[in-house]
């Protein structure tokens, strides 16, 4: 009897060993992934649906105004390249606007297809990202990374939607799946040194694109590499007197790390590595760790819950505040910011307040204030039907 309890607890202890780092890490890919599973969910688009078709606000009002952008325009006539080339600021813009356009376009179209269940709609959506996936094969010069991290955020949305909720069929699925494969995915995985909303966007795309294409192992990078960009993006007192750093940017001193957060030289929590840069870019960055959060909350972990939570809620407070109009003390940015946070609110403060009931006064003023949320026409779109007060 004791034997056989001995060799029980040793089984129960080598069990125990092997399964903890799969429980330890918040962020691993999932056994098997939830689809449509890429910041929207099958139950969040419900309660959406739901929710137009009983005429509520502030979701009605929301998807009127998607309806009516160029997004949801049935006659958009799609223009892929085989190479996109983008500059800096895409000047030259061969291709960039037409892409990330084309891109939104296709998601605003799945959203419609979703919640009318009008077949022209998911129709449109396929025939936008079939135009792509037939032709392209490259993206080029000094942007490219972030054009393909910004276009390819929004096709696995559309694609999610389209394959797991479209009974109508979807012929070239396979070519759309390679095409993610092999002309967005090599370009975002291995991250960026540039700014911070760089390697962020990159990895909502990489770790969007993971979920269509059910790579557990480019998710388990891409959010590795997330982890660690979005500790070194917002600062948090916990941190030390120093912001975290990714290890491959060789900030190693104090001059380097003030450099690169703009020159500012006092940290405090919620100020982001590009708050004294201005709040556009800002927003972007803020805007892609709330994504990735959503995503891996979709699929079953629990990124709220870690550093990551914490961080997004004390950026979204810290930048609202100065966006609502507070004064900007001397030793924040020269006393002086460019303001324009952009429609980046919806999903965390859906998640952080809705969900877990964390107060966010700032946040919450703000995001009420900019409902609906529209589009940046870059890589977010239409946030508060899909995630406004949304409990799912």
């Amino acid at each position: 009897m004791r034997r056989t309890a001995l060799l029980a607890s040793v089984s129960a202890l080598v069990v125990g060993m092997i399964a903890w780092p799969a429980a330890r890490h918040a962020d691993a890919a999932p056994a098997a992934f939830v689809h449509p599973g890429v910041t929207v969910s099958a139950a969040g688009l419900d309660f959406a649906r739901s929710k137009v078709d009983s005429g509520a606000q502030p979701w009605k009002g929301a998807f009127d105004q998607m309806m009516a952008s160029k997004y949801a325009d049935l006659n958009r006539t799609p223009k892929p390249r085989a190479t996109v080339e983008c500059g800096s600021y895409s000047n030259p813009d061969h291709g960039c606007t037409d892409e990330r356009q084309d891109a939104i376009a296709a998601y605003t179209d799945a959203l419609a297809w979703y919640i009318t269940r009008d077949d022209r709609y998911a129709k449109k959506s396929i025939q936008l990202m079939d135009a792509w996936s037939a032709v392209i094969k490259e993206h080029t010069n000094s942007n490219a990374p972030l054009q393909t991290g910004w276009a390819g955020s929004s096709w696995p949305k559309a694609a999610e939607i389209i394959k797991y909720t479209y009974t109508g069929g979807w012929a070239n699925s396979g070519r759309f799946a390679t095409m993610l494969r092999d002309v967005y995915l090599p370009e975002v995985i291995n991250g960026s040194n540039s700014n911070g909303n760089w390697e962020l966007s990159m990895m909502e795309a990489a770790v969007g694109i993971s979920v269509f294409l059910e790579d557990r192992t480019s998710y388990d990078k891409a959010m590795a590499k997330f982890r660690t960009r979005t500790a070194a993006y917002v600062y948090l007192s916990s941190d030390g007197d120093l912001p975290k750093t990714v290890p491959s940017q060789n900030l190693d001193t104090k001059a380097k790390i003030v450099n690169y957060w703009q020159g500012q030289s006092t940290f405090v929590t919620g100020l982001t590595q590009e708050t004294c840069r201005d709040f556009t870019h800002t927003g972007y960055g803020i805007s892609a760790i709330s994504h990735i959060a959503e995503t891996s909350h979709i699929q079953g972990q629990d990124l709220y819950g870690t550093d990551v939570g914490e961080r997004l809620r004390q950026a979204l407070g810290f930048q609202s505040k100065y966006q609502l109009g507070a004064a900007v003390p001397s030793w924040l940015c020269g006393g002086s910011l460019d303001l324009g946070l952009g429609p980046v609110t919806e999903v965390g403060y859906n998640a952080l307040h809705n969900r877990l009931g964390i107060a966010m006064t700032n946040t919450q003023t703000l995001t009420q204030q900019q409902r609906p949320a529209g589009s940046n026409n870059l890589f977010v779109a239409w946030e508060t039907l899909t995630h406004g007060d949304n409990p799912a």
